[in-house]
């Protein structure tokens, strides 16, 4: 059985979708510190797992059956992910959080809500600064992390008047920011479609 096609993978970014979702749902938690200090990092896979099902659900969908091949895991624990009752998990998560184990219907719930909220426009955008911060200066590429500072709190899709107000006066590799995004097709789905389109701006 053929899970994910080829043009499965042209049309969706499936990891990079997966872990926009992860890191939302691990800001939701309130972020990796809060899973340290009750010492359950196990969640960690489960959230992952939970990311890519809703994923492989809502953008390619897949049926529970081919998620649960490719993610190797059952389809009950699928069917339990993709389920998950949002408003029940949130009610239970704090109890939750003492436990060792990540119960398969709150990682969905958890998993869920990011999507809706990348969805909607709202990255989590705090972690990604984080991440991209020392990467970026490590490889002498710092652009990405201010734009993302610049445009912290607006909705998306935005367009191309809200993007020269917040980033008025940055030059990126050189070039005025303006002119960069005078070259951009609107409306921008969300933050890293910004990046995205940006890079490719600076490529052509």
């Amino acid at each position: 059985m053929v899970i994910l096609g080829a043009e499965d993978i042209k049309e969706v970014d499936v990891d990079a979708l997966a872990m926009r979702v992860f890191l939302k749902a691990l800001e939701i938690l309130g972020g990796p510190r809060r899973l340290i200090e009750y010492r359950n990092l196990t969640w960690v896979p489960s959230l992952i797992q939970a990311s890519y099902a809703v994923v492989l659900s809502r953008e390619l969908m897949k049926t529970e059956d081919q998620i649960a091949q490719y993610l190797g895991i059952t389809r009950q624990t699928v069917r339990n992910m993709l389920r998950a009752d949002e408003e029940l998990v949130m009610k239970k998560l704090e109890g939750e959080l003492k436990e060792k184990s990540l119960k398969a219907h709150t990682a969905g719930g958890l998993a869920k809500m990011a999507y809706r909220e990348i969805k909607e426009g709202r990255d989590s955008l705090d972690l990604l600064v984080s991440i991209l911060g020392p990467a970026g200066e490590a490889l002498d590429i710092t652009w990405p992390v201010e734009v993302l500072r610049r445009i912290k709190g607006l909705k998306f899709p935005i367009s191309e008047e809200d993007l020269k107000s917040r980033l008025s006066g940055m030059r990126i590799e050189g070039r005025p920011v303006e002119e960069l995004l005078d070259e951009l097709e609107y409306p921008i789905k969300n933050p890293a479609d910004l990046l995205r389109k940006i890079k490719q701006a600076l490529e052509s």
